[in-house]
């Protein structure tokens, strides 16, 4: 009988620590969508979370804030503060600072088809097989320079993305780095 109990204490215990251990209420994880549709999807890693959608539960689990994202700016902090009934802040410089939405254009001339690139893409934008040239779908192109460093021969360059879809190139000196 007492080994009944043990086992039956046991089974309540444990049930409770799973279920507190959910991971999220149904309407946190309505929250965590509405928060993720916010964010840019540019999956760049800036905010020091892998992706939107982790920085996005860390947002609404108040262990990030609201002021980490610079591809969203100051418009996407400001949505965020009105959604979450929080303070509008600045950017936090320690995560970057907000700009103008970029692309990523590789010099097909320069390519040396490493395909160090594809596999640094979050977002499948970029195309192309080894030893052959690649190529940047810009469609789909988010902008969050991660196939920038791995590029051995250098031939990736950020562009402005402005009105009408036309791209500008930018400068050396203007180049930004992960």
């Amino acid at each position: 009988m007492t080994g009944i109990l043990i086992l039956l204490a046991l089974t309540v215990v444990i049930s409770v620590m799973l279920y507190n251990s959910r991971s999220a209420t149904p309407e946190q994880e309505k929250l965590v969508d509405t928060v993720d549709a916010l964010l840019p999807q540019t999956q760049c890693g800036k905010c020091g979370y892998p992706g939107c959608k982790p920085y996005a539960e860390a947002i609404v689990s108040n262990r990030a804030d609201i002021n980490q994202c610079p591809p969203g700016g100051r418009n996407t902090i400001r949505q965020l503060a009105n959604l979450l009934g929080r303070e509008i802040k600045d950017l936090n410089p320690a995560h970057g600072k907000a700009g103008p939405k970029m692309i990523a254009f590789i010099d097909e001339d320069i390519c040396i088809g490493c395909v160090k690139c594809i596999q640094a893409c979050p977002v499948d934008a970029i195309v192309g097989a080894p030893k052959q040239m690649h190529t940047v779908i810009t469609q789909a192109c988010t902008g969050c320079e991660l196939c920038v460093a791995p590029c051995p021969v250098d031939c990736i360059s950020m562009l402005v993305f402005v009105q009408g879809g036309r791209r500008v190139k930018l400068d050396p000196v203007m180049r930004t780095s992960p």
